[in-house]
């Protein structure tokens, strides 16, 4: 990189910018408080920790509102939104009374909302939380997951995007392996 387009100092637009630059998947995490009542959140934060034991992570902004209910559910859902599923990321990305009023879900492990539709879902315990900078962080041991063969909700610089598949490069040619016996 060019020494120019270095900056000096960290501006957070500017780095919200840049860091929009990453593309990633949306989701919807969900859960229930011990009153019964359903919370859920648009977060693209999500990713893989580990296969074995499968482990999740998410993180959701300190000033959140909802931070305590998650804190204290001991158990979420992320929802990985299918492309069509558009008006369900803005839903759960603004305060309302209802989020959950006239949407499709089905009870998961606990009670937990699992939203209808979703190109996945995947439940889980809470194994930890960390706060880190201005979020919490939220480690979670999968316990149960479904999917779709369905496309997924992109969002990339700041606008929801649809992925084309693309053909892989031509393999290299490779001298063949032998085998030891």
């Amino acid at each position: 990189m060019a020494a120019a387009n270095m900056k000096p100092e960290i501006d957070p637009l500017d780095l919200r910018r840049a860091l929009g630059r990453f593309g990633t998947g949306v989701t919807v995490i969900t859960t229930r408080t011990f009153d019964g009542t359903r919370v859920g959140v648009t977060a693209n934060s999500f990713n893989t920790v580990s296969l074995e034991p499968p482990i999740v992570l998410w993180s959701l902004a300190t000033k959140s509102p909802n931070l305590e209910n998650f804190r204290n559910a001991g158990r979420f859902v992320v929802n990985v939104l299918a492309l069509h599923q558009m008006d369900l990321s803005s839903r759960f990305s603004r305060p309302a009374p209802d989020k959950f009023a006239g949407v499709e879900y089905a009870e998961g492990l606990g009670g937990l909302p699992v939203l209808t539709g979703c190109t996945a879902t995947i439940e889980c315990a809470v194994m930890n939380s960390h706060t880190v900078g201005d979020h919490m962080l939220f480690l979670g041991r999968v316990e149960r997951y479904t999917y779709e063969d369905a496309a997924p909700l992109l969002f990339h610089n700041g606008k929801y995007i649809e992925a084309t598949a693309i053909a892989p490069p031509p393999a290299a040619a490779t001298a063949p392996r032998s085998a030891a016996c």
